[in-house]
């Protein structure tokens, strides 16, 4: 038996599909490298710093004060206190 004979170039060309499909092929296996933003939560701090402590009239009432005098303390008291305990909640607000 006799191998068949191809005219050569035609062996050249099915030389260069055998060896350059690989390489295509391998061409396609590779991808690119696409950049990302990945957001990571940081922690900080969430008040800056504490509304500061008023002195309120009731602490510096004397033990053997008045009914009286502690009434009228509690009442000068009581817009201070107010305004201090929202100062306070707008800070915890902050850190919801």
């Amino acid at each position: 038996m006799s191998s068949p004979s191809f005219p050569a170039g035609t062996r050249l060309l099915a030389l260069a599909m055998l060896t350059g499909v690989p390489i295509a092929l391998a061409g396609c296996g590779t991808a690119t490298q696409a950049m990302h933003t990945v957001r990571v939560p940081v922690r900080s701090p969430c008040i800056v710093a504490l509304p500061a402590r008023p002195l309120f009239a009731t602490q510096t009432l004397m033990p053997d004060a008045s009914d009286g005098e502690k009434v009228l303390a509690i009442a000068r008291d009581l817009p201070l206190h107010l305004k201090y305990e929202s100062a306070l909640e707008a800070a915890m607000v902050a850190c919801l």
